[in-house]
């Protein structure tokens, strides 16, 4: 490998250090921007898969003293990915129709943005969850009232770059593998909170480099309430991954033909944040560190890192990288917009990519074509002092939502 690969270089005067080795001009710019905020500390830290994004850019680690930035965190508060390995092994997939599974997980995981569980009662597991998130929003006095159906939001995967796959590592191993966050009700949240924060800079006169870093000062009302419904959306985003895996399980169970509890066929599991705020210690101080599309790699710490949606993702462990921040890469990152994806490739071009994959056809994916991220290759190599490879995974099916 490339004996530069993974070290970091800093970006000018700015308190910025960048892991990227392919990063655009723009995205440098909305980094420095975040850098220049006064309570910043040590250091802004951009991930090997930057890339442009709303205020801060996609693949940042913002640690600062004192303040949170909603915008920074983002609109699908807590998203990231669960990845789940199962007792199965390639052998046991021969013969077996990828299909039937794909038409198996669309219906028991409801797919796209806006649509939702029919009921709480189709599985067992459901109810459970939902009463221990309601009663934690009873009991931190959550205002879930912009989101009369957060209940049935549970279990939904939503659309964009949000996925469900089956995969196999470099062992032969059967992995369950899905990404997703906090849905509609996350959203809801976070922008009331970013527009509270905006609010409050205006009326405050506090310059800033743009109005997405508007930020909530420690020791007020807002940022108490800010952090006590950002916690809540973080815990939604983690069991509605929980949830999407339990339903991934039990159907997948039901195709291979296993005899026996669903739960049964799991041996090994991760489930991780990379768009979320929590409070670490770096560089001797207590800090409120934004991962925005980053995931925690504090040493031993175990991640999932995945490519797009024809290319191979990675099971990883934290090396505690202290200029890193303790954190490493989300994904392989984008590459080029939406809208420029789908004037670059064709829906034949996304046909040829996925060439041995069960996914579902159509147009409304071209967006998602592998040639429209970062090559991920790049991204892990850059990441290599970030963390550690456990497992390599490539995908043999492949659901997304619109």
């Amino acid at each position: 490998m490339d004996s530069n690969a993974g070290k970091p270089r800093r970006i000018d005067s700015f308190k910025l250090l960048s892991f990227a080795s392919h990063v655009d001009d723009n995205t440098i710019e909305q980094a420095k921007e975040t850098a220049s905020m006064p309570f910043v500390h040590p250091h802004v830290a951009l991930m090997p898969d930057a890339h442009s994004g709303k205020g801060s850019a996609v693949g940042t680690v913002i640690p600062t003293i004192d303040a949170v930035i909603p915008a920074a965190v983002g609109v699908d508060i807590g998203c990231g990915m669960i990845a789940l390995r199962t007792r199965y092994s390639e052998d046991d997939l021969a013969g077996r129709d990828l299909s039937v599974l794909r038409a198996s997980i669309e219906s028991a995981i409801p797919l796209s943005p806006g649509n939702y569980n029919r009921s709480l009662d189709r599985f067992p597991f459901t109810a459970q969850r939902v009463a221990s998130l309601a009663a934690d929003a009873a009991s931190d006095r959550v205002d879930l009232s912009h989101s009369p159906k957060w209940r049935e939001q549970l279990g939904s995967l939503g659309g964009g770059n949000h996925f469900i796959e089956l995969c196999i590592d470099n062992v032969g191993g059967v992995w369950l593998f899905l990404h997703s966050g906090s849905r509609g009700v996350g959203n809801k949240i976070a922008q009331k909170h970013i527009k509270i924060a905006q609010k409050l800079c205006k009326q405050w006169h506090i310059g800033l480099p743009n109005a997405d870093l508007a930020y909530l000062p420690a020791q007020t009302p807002q940022f108490d309430a800010y952090l006590t419904e950002l916690s809540w959306a973080q815990r939604f985003a983690f069991e509605n991954r929980a949830e999407m895996m339990d339903r991934f399980r039990q159907v997948f169970a039901q195709w291979i033909g296993h005899d026996g509890d669903p739960a049964d066929i799991a041996t090994d599991s991760v489930n991780c944040h990379h768009n979320y705020t929590v409070q670490e210690r770096h560089a001797g101080k207590d800090v409120w560190l934004t991962r925005k599309g980053a995931i925690d790699a504090h040493e031993g710490v175990r991640g999932v890192i995945p490519g797009s949606m024809g290319t191979r993702s990675y099971v990883v462990r934290g090396k505690g990288n202290s200029a890193g921040l303790c954190s490493a890469p989300h994904g392989a990152g984008r590459r080029f917009s939406r809208t420029e994806a789908k004037r670059r490739f064709t829906e034949a071009d996304l046909d040829k990519a996925m060439v041995g994959i069960e996914y579902r056809h159509g147009p409304d994916w071209i967006d998602e074509i592998p040639a429209a991220y970062k090559d991920i290759d790049v991204v892990m190599r850059d990441a290599q002092e970030l963390v550690d490879i456990e497992f390599e995974l490539r995908q043999v099916l492949n659901v997304k939502g619109t």
